[in-house]
């Protein structure tokens, strides 16, 4: 039985929208905290929400600002939101609402594609007892998958600036890229993709503060073998920005598990869910 409800986090500038989905057995309130993949709306992943808290977990998923129903402006074009609010400003005040609303003193957090790079960017990272990186990389366009390489490389060049540019903002929902992306989340994406290290590309520049040499928590970098982004490539160029944190990287063969493909983004489909128990096992280790 799904007993999940509508939740309001206070954030700095304004309020994002989140759904929680209470433990459903107890095993001590382990607290969840999920963040998505750039352009994705947290409905895509309550059925694994839901299906996590069925064993044993509080599990909070939230939009980020400019996304969804934390989209506070009449149309993305806008929105001022940029990529790295998302890890300085929500990724952080989703943590503590979390963690105040569930009692707990730490948190697990999944992260998925860029939820999984930006959490080296939360100022009270000190609370996460560990941390589930899915298809998390650094996205460099020059490492992704060979067949994809060249349509990546006009997006990024040529379509996300002009978009930016003629639009005030980037239709992804037309181009099949998830939700429509403010102006400056899509030309950071582009920057930032661009050339190794992702978010290390603004560390000198629109990123004042970051704390990936910090971190401590112990960190599981989990990829499918067919992701056309998270490569293993990108992903090791993700993981060298998290100097001390005890890591490994975890590759998942979809044709080992019977399942035709899983990619950058279906690890979380509930048509996939025989796939959950493994991201289960890594979570238990992690809590």
């Amino acid at each position: 039985m799904n007993r999940s409800f509508e939740v309001e986090i206070p954030a700095s500038g304004q309020n994002l929208a989140g759904t929680f989905f209470p433990a459903q057995q107890d095993l001590g309130n382990q607290a969840v905290l999920l963040c998505p993949a750039t352009g994705i709306t947290q409905r895509f992943y309550f059925s694994f929400a839901s299906w996590l808290s069925e064993q044993g977990f509080s599990v909070l998923v939230f939009d980020y600002r400019g996304i969804g129903r934390s989209l506070a402006e009449s149309h993305v074009r806008h929105s001022t939101a940029k990529k790295q609010d998302w890890g300085l400003l929500d990724m952080p005040a989703a943590l503590d609402f979390l963690l105040a609303l569930t009692g707990q003193k730490a948190a697990l957090l999944i992260g998925h594609s860029v939820g999984g790079q930006l959490f080296g960017l939360m100022h009270n990272h000190a609370r996460l007892r560990g941390v589930l990186a899915v298809a998390a990389s650094s996205g460099y366009v020059k490492n992704i998958r060979q067949d994809k390489r060249t349509a990546a490389k006009l997006m990024l060049s040529c379509v996300i600036p002009l978009s930016a540019m003629l639009l005030g903002y980037i239709p992804a929902k037309k181009l099949g890229w998830g939700e429509n992306l403010p102006k400056a989340v899509g030309l950071q994406w582009a920057k930032w993709c661009s050339s190794p290290g992702y978010v290390e590309n603004d560390f000198d520049g629109e990123i004042p503060h970051h704390w990936y040499k910090q971190f401590k928590a112990p960190i599981v970098f989990l990829h499918a073998a067919d992701d056309e982004i998270a490569t293993k490539e990108n992903v090791l160029d993700i993981m060298r920005l998290f100097e001390v944190a005890k890591k490994k990287r975890i590759f998942i063969d979809p044709n080992q598990i019977g399942l035709d493909t899983l990619g950058h983004v279906d690890l979380f489909r509930a048509r996939n869910q025989s796939v959950w128990p493994l991201l289960l096992a890594q979570i238990k280790e992690l809590a």
